[in-house]
């Protein structure tokens, strides 16, 4: 049985993981309207991961007597300026995302709850991936800075492996 110190930390990670869904659906409608349907493609893909993400946490808090809630979400911002402003808003997300699971961790340790340690484990790792694709995307696009040539190459880099389903590659 999950705790309600832990329970209440999943239920803030839920709205976290659901907040990061809305986030990446407003980066991909943003990317749609500029013209780029690679970057798109990629946004859409990673909203639905991260509501993935979410659904993995309701489960869990619910299969161990817990109560996962629904969360009121904020409207993500739906303006980004430019692609460099995107992807470094992108980054900046998944930092406190890591942050965030970092913290959660930490919590299940203080109650010894080694269940829902290792559980956790999956999002540490996860995380770990997150960041180093934010990170390796926003280089590329620093390499790349105004260059609509460049940036155009960019986008039909990312639909590619989007289409080929290894997104993490980029």
């Amino acid at each position: 049985m999950v705790s309600k110190k832990i329970e209440s930390a999943l239920n803030n990670q839920i709205k976290i993981e659901a907040q990061s869904s809305q986030v990446y659906l407003s980066m991909a409608s943003w990317a749609e309207v500029q013209g780029f349907e690679g970057v798109a493609q990629f946004m859409y893909a990673h909203s639905d991961e991260e509501r993935m993400h979410m659904l993995k946490l309701v489960k869990f808090v619910n299969e161990r007597g817990g109560h996962a809630t629904v969360p009121a979400l904020e409207a993500p911002s739906a303006k980004f300026g430019s692609f460099k402003d995107m992807f470094q808003n992108l980054f900046d997300h998944e930092v406190m995302v890591s942050e965030s699971i970092n913290e959660l961790v930490h919590i299940t340790l203080e109650e010894r709850d080694y269940a829902t340690h290792n559980f956790l484990q999956w999002y540490v790792a996860e995380q770990i991936e997150e960041e180093a694709l934010a990170r390796n995307i926003l280089d590329k696009i620093n390499l790349i800075g105004d260059d609509k040539g460049g940036l155009y190459l960019f986008d039909n880099d990312v639909k590619q492996l989007v289409g080929n389903q290894s997104a993490e590659q980029i």
